[in-house]
């Protein structure tokens, strides 16, 4: 039996590595908690999103963990998905979003 191998492409960022890591290119940071079922929803979609595209970076950030951001960037309600580009955000989703309606988006971002 072959053994299948899955590499995930979604980096967990922290309060520390928030702006540099997101500070080129298009970049999807999903701000999540583990008690949020929500959040368990919108995760698969994320995965699969950063599997099928190349050219965003895609991030997840625990709200629990890292609070400061989530504060400087005044969410208040998760998830959170916001998108940066080029270090600048550019687009802010809240609420459980469907793989096409977040494809959408990030068309409107990459070239």
């Amino acid at each position: 039996m072959k053994k299948c191998e899955v590499i995930i492409m979604v980096e967990a960022i922290n309060d520390q590595n928030f702006e540099e890591e997101t500070k080129n290119g298009v970049a999807l940071v999903d701000f999540w908690a583990t008690w949020c079922g929500p959040c368990k929803m919108q995760s698969p979609v994320i995965d699969q999103l950063s599997e099928e595209r190349q050219d965003v970076n895609f991030y997840k950030m625990d709200v629990d963990q890292n609070q400061d951001t989530a504060k400087n960037l005044g969410i208040m309600a998760i998830p959170t998905l916001i998108v940066k580009k080029d270090g600048n955000i550019v687009d802010r989703i809240t609420g459980y979003t469907p793989k096409e309606k977040l494809n959408q988006i990030l068309d409107q971002y990459t070239d």
